[in-house]
């Protein structure tokens, strides 16, 4: 299961249409808000750390990941 920090990173992504490979820049506060939820997708191998500062790229298994979070995120109950 994802967390709170890395599902709203995959739906930053899911907002700009990215697919697997395409880059993503973060910047100023969203990507020190950001940071640490990137740094664990790269880990997980969700996301790959591209050479330009606070830039991403997704995996096809982030990409798979995005899509899930996507379905998870229309069915739970809203509060």
């Amino acid at each position: 299961m994802l967390s709170k920090p890395e599902r709203r990173v995959l739906s930053t992504f899911r907002e700009y249409l990215m697919s697997p490979g395409r880059m993503l820049c973060f910047s100023g506060p969203n990507l020190e808000r950001d940071r640490p939820a990137l740094q664990l997708l790269a880990e997980k191998k969700f996301l790959e750390k591209e050479r330009f500062k606070g830039a991403y790229s997704l995996t096809q298994a982030g990409f798979a990941a995005m899509k899930e979070c996507e379905i998870w995120e229309q069915t739970a109950p809203k509060p």
